[in-house]
């Protein structure tokens, strides 16, 4: 299997330590801003740990101590003309994101500074948040004539309800990382966000690799229909858990008092 150190991108990078991979956006001269190229090669690492069956948890973060992702490439949206060609890089981010959201692994952003406009909308697009003590989060879209392409109009509104998340989107502002806490965008404040994020990776990795994926899942589909329809969702989901080997020694593992060892089988 081929370990995820030996790609090399342009505009990122990306580091294996045993089954946790760290993903870089590393454009230091433009803070980290998504280009055309960027979400290319984001698709492209998310495919290759899609392909990586050794790859257990996923930290997303920025290069440098400045940025997480200060937004999308200005240079290359101002570039674009028409109702049709706004459309169709709006639906291109939209489909990393998505990409990156529907990983079956746990995804951690480690947001190290400046997470604004597409920034923050990549961070949406994780399951857990953790910001640096000095990050900036928000989504100033409208002081361009713009409104969030990237997701960040729907998935911001599912996490936080609507009307805060109307408060940030159109007053453009910008929230430090304690009030981003107590608004329920991210789940973590520290002072090294990625040093965090790595140790509630590691919490992660020790529980059953199934039983992770099936969580993603039931909390997924289940945004996206009734709660009656999630209960069944969960149901169906809970009888392929207790079908799995994994299953079998958690509980072997609990009643015998010690540490179980899960194959992901």
């Amino acid at each position: 299997m081929t370990h995820l150190d030996e790609h090399e991108f342009e505009t990122i990078q990306i580091d294996q330590h045993g089954p946790l991979a760290v993903l870089s956006v590393s454009r230091p001269k433009a803070l980290n801003a998504l280009s055309a190229e960027t979400f290319g090669e984001i698709s492209e690492a998310i495919d290759l740990i899609m392909d990586n069956a050794e790859i257990g948890a996923l930290i997303v973060t920025g290069a440098g101590d400045k940025a997480f992702v200060a937004g999308a490439d200005i240079t290359e949206l101002a570039a674009l003309d028409g109702v049709y060609a706004g459309r169709e890089a709006s639906l291109a981010g939209q489909d990393v994101m998505h990409q990156l959201s529907s990983l079956p692994i746990p995804v951690i952003a480690a947001i190290n500074g400046y997470a604004l406009g597409g920034g923050l909308e990549l961070a949406l697009a994780c399951d857990i948040r953790v910001a640096s003590s000095g990050a900036r989060l928000g989504l100033p879209e409208v002081t361009l004539g713009l409104l969030p392409g990237y997701g960040g109009t729907q998935r911001l509104s599912r996490l936080i309800g609507v009307g805060r998340a109307l408060d940030l989107m159109l007053t453009a502002r910008q929230v430090s990382a304690e009030e981003a806490l107590q608004l329920g965008l991210v789940n973590y404040v520290a002072d090294n966000a990625l040093s965090k994020a790595r140790e509630i990776a590691e919490t992660m990795l020790r529980h059953g690799p199934i039983a992770l994926s099936l969580v993603k899942e039931a909390v997924r589909r289940g945004m996206d229909t009734s709660l009656e329809g999630g209960l069944e969702i969960e149901a169906d989901l809970f009888g392929m858990a207790m079908s799995t080997e994994d299953f079998k020694e958690g509980t072997a593992a609990f009643l015998g008092k010690r540490r179980p060892e899960f194959k992901g089988e």
